[in-house]
């Protein structure tokens, strides 16, 4: 019952958060790339999301931990900030675009940013298939597993390539072309995450160091 509970309360919140974000900037509610991004998000999330409820609440349940508040390093704490405050930038960059006809963008490109958000939603929930342990925060349980195999032994943060394709399409699907300016601090303040979050798994989880010279790149293969 408190699942579910919880995860009506993320639905729920989920589209008043992303309504105030999309139709306020952009100044209507005539923005039917908008309300499509939104049903996009929405059953990419929770479709996968009541599959975990189902099948492996554990593994939900600290999918639904987060916040910076729950994270324990100082670092991260920030670091999330600066994600949060990049996907806003997303939103709001990409409404004002529809707002003031900034950008021309076919609805050819519209959908390919929609099947890139759905993708790499999709992703990010199949990682958590795969590693049970993949939380929403930095944390290593005791008895942990590392997983070096799958999508790990393509790259050592699978869930982020997942999120950083979902913000790459999130522009699109919002018909704006500059809305793609925030994948490059996207992209960094990801990198950072990255970084800090090795420091603590090579400190607390066994078999990392070895996995890192197992699978070299953190997020694309043969780049970094």
């Amino acid at each position: 019952m408190k699942v579910t509970l919880q995860l009506l309360a993320s639905a729920v919140g989920g589209i008043l958060f992303m309504g105030v974000l999309l139709f306020l900037p952009a100044g209507t509610f005539d923005y039917w790339q908008a309300w499509v991004f939104i049903a996009v998000f929405i059953v990419g999330t929770m479709v996968p999301t009541v599959y975990l409820a189902v099948k492996y609440p554990d593994a939900l349940q600290r999918r639904l931990t987060s916040g910076p508040w729950a994270e324990t390093r100082w670092a991260q704490k920030l670091i999330y900030v600066g994600l949060y405050l990049t996907v806003v930038a997303a939103g709001v960059l990409s409404a004002l675009d529809r707002r003031f006809g900034w950008s021309t963008v076919p609805t050819a490109v519209v959908v390919l940013g929609n099947v890139l958000v759905l993708a790499g939603l999709l992703l990010a929930e199949g990682v958590v298939i795969q590693n049970k342990y993949a939380a929403a925060t930095i944390t290593v349980e005791r008895e942990q597993p590392l997983v070096s195999t799958g999508l790990y032994g393509i790259v050592r943060h699978p869930m982020y390539v997942g999120a950083l394709i979902m913000m790459a399409g999130m522009p699109l699907a919002l018909a704006s072309y500059w809305g793609l300016l925030t994948i490059i601090p996207g992209f960094f303040v990801f990198a950072a995450r990255i970084t800090d979050e090795e420091k603590a798994l090579r400190q607390e989880l066994d078999g990392y160091d070895e996995y890192m010279e197992k699978v070299h790149y953190r997020l694309v293969p043969g780049v970094w």
